[in-house]
């Protein structure tokens, strides 16, 4: 099976690239010199004509939270008509497309984990560009599958942000002995070698198409999931609480964007483990 990977340099599609050709599936690697999602012409002239895919997996995307705020118009054309470029073009073929999504489409309201059934109401660009993206999706093709993800971090850097938090927090305090955060926002941070394994899983087992909540089990405030980041490295930084949107870049977020994997966990799919499971294994295997 050949499977398309947009973003395949990225922290997570690098992670994906990698489990699926270590279960020896055949994988295409499209990095941002390869195709530029916004760009119609380009997602045919790719997609269409050169690969040979029979899946395509999109983890592209314009997830910088607050550059999204500061430029909007990019956020839709990436976010929205990009996703839908890479749909239409899986549609022409009729071939599967799995697209990322995230925890950021809903606001926080409901205090309890959002099943996929939940409606949707984003507050932030970010959050409603991801959005269009996943109803442009589904408009377009029936042979998709939409995940969305909370708090993910992974061996490899964020591309856009050049870090993802826990390596970032890490330095932070290893330079200065102390760090703050907010304990104001609760989700479930995920590592995206588990999210690689459960795609893997969805892949081999032909899951059903749909919508899909993939985050680890539990949660956390970002407070309470620094303070075990530094108990497993053991180094004694301080971690002190900081006010609330202290750090938030005058973006609004969701306090709460928990996320139940029920549709998973309905076809006996699900094998996230709970949040602390995968911080410990990115911890032991730590390199700065």
């Amino acid at each position: 099976m050949n499977i398309a990977i947009i973003g395949a340099d990225g922290q997570l599609g690098s992670d994906i690239a990698a489990k699926l050709k270590l279960e020896g599936l055949g994988v295409i690697e499209l990095v941002r010199s390869d195709i530029e999602i916004s760009n119609r012409y380009s997602v045919n002239s790719i997609i269409n004509k050169n690969l040979n895919a029979e899946l395509v997996i999109n983890t592209a995307a314009f997830h910088h939270v607050e550059k999204c705020e500061g430029d909007p118009v990019t956020s839709f054309i990436v976010n929205g008509a990009g996703a839908a470029n890479i749909a239409y073009a899986c549609s022409e073929l009729d071939i599967p497309l799995i697209h990322i999504s995230t925890d950021y489409v809903f606001d926080g309201r409901k205090k309890k984990p959002y099943l996929e059934s939940d409606l949707p109401n984003p507050l932030n660009v970010y959050g409603n560009s991801k959005l269009t993206g996943e109803h442009l999706i589904r408009s377009i093709t029936d042979r998709s599958y939409i995940l969305r993800l909370s708090g993910i971090y992974g061996r490899n850097i964020c591309i856009e942000k050049g870090y993802n938090f826990v390596d970032k927090i890490l330095k932070i305090g290893e330079e200065k002995g102390e760090v703050k955060v907010v304990d104001d926002e609760i989700l479930t941070p995920t590592f995206t070698e588990d999210i690689a394994a459960q795609i893997l899983l969805m892949i081999t087992k032909k899951a059903e198409y749909g919508v899909y909540h993939v985050s680890a089990e539990g949660s956390c405030s970002w407070y309470e999931f620094t303070k075990e980041i530094f108990r497993l490295k053991d180094n004694g930084v301080k971690v002190h609480k900081a006010a609330p949107g202290e750090f938030s870049g005058g973006v609004q977020r969701p306090a709460y964007s928990v996320l139940e994997n029920k549709h998973l966990k309905d076809q006996g799919l699900n094998i996230m483990t709970d949040w602390k499971d995968g911080l410990e294994r990115y911890i032991r295997d730590y390199r700065m």
